[in-house]
C-alpha cells in the first residue's frame, strides 16, 4: 500500500480483501460507518494509484493486488490439502452424526468439502450451500437433493456470496448446519478472515437445529478479525484433538459438546 495513503483508504483495502476482492460503494460505507461520498472520495485516490479497478457500482482490488492476497491467505486447493490428515479424520466423525435422510447447511470451508466427501456415502441428503465444491460431491449422487446459492462464484475458492446467496439461504431452515472458523481462542469464540463468510455463518446458524464448527487443532489459539457470532449458539465442536484447558472451559461454559474421532 502507498504509504500517502490515508488510513480511511487503507481501512477500504481491507474491506476488499475480506469479502473476496469487491464490494459496492454502499456496502463499504455500511461497514465502515461512513457517508457514499467519504467512500468515493478515498476511491479515487486508490483508483489513481492502480491499487483498484471500478466495476458497476462499486470497485474490485486490482490483478495482482488479488493475486498476493491469494498467495498470503492461500487457496482453496492449498488449504484443502493442509492438515489432511486431520480434515479426513474430522471428516468421517461428523459424517456419523448426519443420518440418512437430514437436511443440512454446509459451508465453503477445505474441511467442509472434506466432509462432503464423506457424506457421500449417505443418502437422501437434502444439501443448502454456497460451495461449487459442496455441491459438485453431494449432487446426483444417492437420491440426494443440493441447493446450490446463486450469485458470483469467487475465483479461489469457489463460494457464491452477497445478497443473492445470503436470500436463497434464507429459505431453508435445516436439521444441521456445518461451518468452519479460521481462530478458535477462549476469549473470541470463533472468528473468520472474511467478512461474506462470517455473514453467511451467522445466517445459517439461526436456521439449523444441529449447529456444528468443524475445525482442526490447527485453529486453536488462532486469532482472526471477524467474529461469526455468539459462541453458545454452536452446539458441537468437530476437531481432531481435544483443545487446550482454556478453551475446553470456555467450551464448557457456551454448552458446546467436544467431538473428536476417539469419542
Amino acid at each position: 500500500m502507498d504509504p500517502l495513503a490515508n488510513h480511511r483508504q487503507q481501512e477500504i483495502m481491507d474491506a476488499l480483501r475480506r469479502a473476496g476482492g469487491s464490494l459496492r460503494v454502499g456496502a463499504i460505507a455500511s461497514e465502515l460507518n461512513v457517508t457514499s461520498e467519504t467512500v468515493r472520495r478515498n476511491l479515487r485516490s486508490l483508483v489513481e494509484g492502480g491499487l483498484v479497478e471500478k466495476m458497476h457500482g462499486g470497485v474490485r482490488l486490482n490483478v495482482a493486488d488479488q493475486d498476493q492476497e491469494q498467495q498470503e491467505e492461500g487457496t482453496f486447493k492449498q488449504r484443502f490439502s493442509e492438515n489432511i490428515d486431520a480434515k479426513k479424520a474430522i471428516a468421517r466423525s461428523v459424517c456419523k452424526l448426519i443420518p440418512d435422510g437430514a437436511s443440512l447447511f454446509l459451508d465453503i470451508g477445505s474441511t467442509t468439502a472434506h466432509i462432503a466427501d464423506a457424506l457421500r456415502e449417505r443418502h437422501r441428503l437434502t444439501v443448502v450451500t454456497n460451495s461449487i465444491h459442496v455441491a459438485s460431491k453431494l449432487a446426483m449422487r444417492n437420491d440426494n437433493c443440493v441447493y446450490m446459492a446463486g450469485g458470483r462464484l469467487r475465483s479461489h475458492d469457489g463460494g457464491a456470496f452477497g445478497h443473492a446467496a445470503m436470500d436463497f439461504a434464507a429459505n431453508f431452515n435445516t436439521d444441521f448446519a456445518v461451518m468452519s472458523s479460521a481462530g478458535i481462542t477462549a476469549g473470541q469464540g470463533f472468528a473468520l478472515f472474511d467478512l461474506e463468510e462470517a455473514q453467511f455463518s451467522r445466517l445459517i446458524l439461526q436456521r439449523a437445529g444441529t449447529r456444528i464448527m468443524a475445525a482442526d487443532s490447527s485453529k486453536f489459539g488462532r486469532e482472526a478479525p471477524i467474529l461469526i457470532g455468539d459462541p453458545t449458539l454452536v452446539d458441537i465442536l468437530a476437531t481432531d484433538q481435544r483443545p487446550p484447558e482454556d478453551l475446553s472451559k470456555a467450551c464448557a461454559g457456551w454448552g458446546i459438546s467436544i467431538h473428536t474421532p476417539q469419542t
